[in-house]
């Protein structure tokens, strides 16, 4: 919706509109560096098929066109006189004409059609929005624009506009909230929330139950109830090592960390192993190590079975470690094949581990 106004001002011809660029108004008011302007500023004055010139007075078909007399620019007179810069200055016959023009222009001509096409494509990806706002971020709506909104709210005097969203907004949660509670024949949605928490249930579930969207507790009860978002996350966070209790009392371990530590640490099961055991899944045990302060090892067994294999070796020996064992023949002067003979080890086992630092290194 373009804001003009239909001003009488300005003669008339005998039996029709004034002739492009006659019919001077009177003055409007005086800009800050003291030049006078002809229409209001935030309106496009506009006479039939023509549009009066906020600095000279006169009616043009296209005030884009005549702009180059008073040596200014579209973006120049659009800031100065408070209008937006998709404001068109041209009178409503000249935008007909400029629009069968560019339709025939769409049809013939490869280079519009190529240029219009990339532009809605910006339209339908959202890049024109978010260049739009970009450019518009920091900069004071224009005159025009904010008649727009006094217009707008003056149409629907809801108290609501003059509210804050984000108080609207809470307060919205909280009446949903509420009501949700109360279907459940709990008082608020806290005493809802903690008591099923407690009963082992997910935030999800808890949503579901209460009538809401899945994920409707978990992204709004922290601006509802703060205080009971925080003690159920805690309560959530302890919640897995609450179900393993009764696993672990009958294995004779105290606390899901000394289980844990002992197993995948000390005795090297692996994630799979101790998941079997407990009966859960390997994520769940591989987020159970991580949330007592262990790193999950892949392979743990195997890489302890490794480990041992060459410490064997190299105590077999005589040595701290078989990289040393290795360096101390290969500098004798041994062969690769000498030390496996002696050492009782693959030639390609040696090599990989000639390749370790030995400890003295470390």
């Amino acid at each position: 919706m373009s804001a003009e106004i239909i001003s009488a001002a300005g003669g008339r011809r005998r039996g029709g509109w004034p002739r492009p660029g006659v019919g001077l108004r009177p003055v409007v008011g005086v800009l800050a560096d003291g030049a006078p302007f002809y229409a209001p500023v935030g309106e496009v004055a506009v006479e039939g098929s023509l549009v009066t010139c906020h600095l000279c007075g006169r009616s043009f078909r296209s005030v884009t066109a005549h702009l180059t007399a008073h040596g200014w620019t579209k973006r120049q007179y659009c800031e100065a006189f408070g209008l937006e810069f998709g404001q068109s200055l041209e009178g409503p016959e000249t935008r007909k004409l400029r629009a069968a023009a560019f339709t025939a222009r769409l049809l013939f001509e490869p280079a519009v059609r190529e240029g219009s096409a990339a532009g809605r494509h910006r339209a339908r990806t959202g890049d024109l929005a978010r260049d739009a706002a970009a450019a518009a971020r920091g900069r004071p709506f224009p005159q025009q624009r904010r008649r727009k909104v006094m217009r707008a709210r003056a149409a629907n005097p809801s108290p609501r506009l003059a509210e804050p969203g984000r108080m609207h907004a809470d307060r919205r949660l909280r009446a949903t909230a509420e009501q949700a509670a109360r279907q459940v024949g709990y008082p608020d949605i806290g005493a809802f929330v903690l008591a099923r928490t407690q009963d082992g249930a997910s935030m999800a579930a808890i949503s579901r139950a209460a009538g809401l969207h899945k994920d409707w507790l978990s992204r709004h009860l922290g601006r509802v109830d703060p205080a009971v978002a925080a003690a159920a996350r805690q309560y959530s966070g302890e919640l897995p090592d609450l179900r393993l209790r009764p696993i672990l009392r009958r294995l004779g371990y105290p606390n899901v960390g000394s289980y844990l530590r002992e197993r995948h640490v000390e005795q090297h099961q692996t994630v799979n192993a101790i998941a079997d055991e407990l009966g859960l899944s390997h994520h769940a045990v591989s987020a159970a190590l991580r949330r007592h302060g262990l790193a999950p090892v892949p392979h743990s067994a195997k890489r302890h079975e490794a480990l041992q294999r060459a410490a064997d070796v190299a105590g077999r020996l005589g040595y701290a470690d078989v990289a040393g064992y290795i360096g101390d023949r290969r500098s004798a002067g041994w062969t690769w094949k000498a030390i496996a003979a002696e050492s009782a080890q693959p030639e390609s086992w040696l090599r990989r581990h000639a390749a370790r630092p030995t400890q003295s290194a470390q």
